[in-house]
Parts: C-alpha cells; structure tokens; sequence
C-alpha cells in the first residue's frame, strides 16, 4: 500500500492519462499536496493515533467533565484543522496534529451519540457508514478521483477531512459494537480488525483491487483496530489488561512523537508537489 512515488518533473495543471483540466480547474489547483507519502510508517502512526485518541479521550471524559472536555475538544480541533487548512503544503507536524486531534474529537463525539444521545451502537455505527458512503459518493461525483494525492485544492481538502472525521466516529463505534454488542470482547476484536486490514492487501495483490479502493478499505478500518488494542491494555473490564487509559495514552503519545521525529530526520513521507491527480495514474485508476 506505498504510495506512488512523487514525479517533480511536470508542472501544475499539464495533462496525464485524464482528460486535460479546463483553464478554471487548472488555476484552482495551486495548491501542493497536503497528505504525506503512504509508507509503512504511515499506517503505523495512524493506527497509534486512533489508539491514542480512543484512550485520551476516556480519559479526559472520566476525569473532568464530560461538557468541558467535549468543547475543549472542539476547541483543539479547530485550532489544528485552522493550521492545517492554512497550511501552504504538507508540514508533518500541522498535519499529524490534525489527525490527533480528530482521533480524540472523534472518540468524543462519537460516545456523546451513544452515552448522552442514548443511540445503540448498531444505529450508530450503520448510519455513520452511511455518512461515510455519502461523502465519498459527493467527493468521488465532484472532483471525479478519490486518489488521496490529489488533495491539490480547498475542497478536495474539506471532503478528505470531512470523511476522516467520519472515519474516527464510525471507528469508535464499530470496535464498541464487536467487543460488546457481538461480544467478541476487546482481544477478539483486534483479531477481526486485523484480519479485516490484511484483506485490502491481498486483494490489492492477487485480486486486482485498484490503489484506490484498496487504501481507503485499509484506512477505515485502522480505526476500530487501533481503539480496539488500547481498549484490551487500558480496559478495567473482564477482558482488558487493566493498564490505564492515563498510561497507555502516555506511551502512545511517546511512541507517536519518536515516530514522527524519525520521519523529519530520514524526510521520507514528503509530498509537496503541485501536480494535478491526472499526473498520478496508478492511484487515480479506481474508486471504491
């Protein structure tokens, strides 16, 4: 699931594969990309942010109150989602502290729908699916590509962050609906999401599933299997480990930073060109 390496060699808005842009779509892509390289990396640092999310979350929730720490949330995501928006390219720290901060909002809202709202978790988890198809169904209608490099103007940006948001909340719920509703418990659950996760690939490999389909099939689901690990150490129920949702979220956060401190060192997952995702024909082959 790496992504395409980056071809600095053709300017913003010349032709590829696709149909050559309109003079209007070619000035509106004056952005760079704002999403990093999809690397090994990648996909270890976003499973430990919805981890970290999910645990921090609780935390926060079970030692303050609910009402402070759910607009304190929104407070935080704001300010990240400002930065990133305003963000002239990629920058790794902007962007990881975006991803943060809708991994723990996310947890939080997701829970005011089941624990203050009083929906079960089957409701909520089928109708943030929905959501979820309906967004990209808008995304996909509108700028004709889902390929996550082609995030080049402002509202491929809001239609990438909409669904990210979707993602954490639908995550949340989902890992919630197998540990207890189906009662697969918390380590049960990290077996179905890791299974799950491993399918995108294999079919990506021996079945032909486009870059596409099989990135986004791979992201949704690194939601319910990083809640899911942080759940089993941290849960004080029957099948957690009881470690603390204080100190799990304490070494997710350090193993975070290391993580991302390795990434500006070696500078691997940078992506800043400016080209159109008509220059970026592998990942604009498929949709899901």
């Amino acid at each position: 699931m790496r992504g395409v390496a980056a071809d600095h060699s053709r300017p913003a808005g010349t032709s590829g594969l696709l149909d050559a842009p309109t003079p209007a779509a070619a000035s509106a892509r004056r952005l760079a990309v704002k999403v990093p390289e999809i690397t090994a990396l990648f996909w270890i640092v976003k499973i430990l942010t919805t981890g970290m999310g999910e645990t921090f979350s609780d935390f926060l929730v079970s030692h303050t109150n609910p009402g402070i720490a759910l607009g304190s949330g929104a407070i935080a995501l704001t300010v990240a989602l400002v930065a990133q928006f305003r963000s002239d390219r990629y920058r790794l720290w902007i962007y990881w502290s975006a991803v943060t901060m809708v991994a723990v909002f996310g947890t939080m809202l997701a829970d005011a729908l089941t624990f203050l709202v009083g929906l079960p978790y089957l409701v909520t988890t089928v109708g943030l699916s929905v959501v979820l198809a309906v967004i990209f169904a808008w995304w996909n209608a509108r700028e004709k590509t889902l390929a996550v490099h082609s995030i080049t103007t402002p509202r491929r940006e809001r239609f990438y962050w909409a669904m990210v948001m979707t993602t954490f909340a639908l995550g949340t719920e989902a890992g919630d609906l197998t540990a207890s509703l189906l009662h697969l418990g918390y380590l049960g659950s990290i077996v179905l999401f890791a299974v799950a996760i491993a399918v995108p690939a294999a079919a990506r490999r021996w079945a032909g599933l486009g870059a596409v389909a099989t990135f986004w099939s791979a992201y949704v689901i690194t939601r319910p299997l990083g809640a899911s690990i942080t759940d089993w150490l941290s849960s004080s129920r029957q099948d957690g480990l009881k470690l603390g949702t204080g100190w799990i979220s304490l070494v997710a956060t350090i193993a975070i930073v290391t993580l991302l401190g390795l990434l500006t060192v070696r500078g691997t997952d940078a992506t800043a060109d400016l080209r159109s995702d008509a220059d970026r024909p592998a990942e604009a082959e498929a949709t899901p």
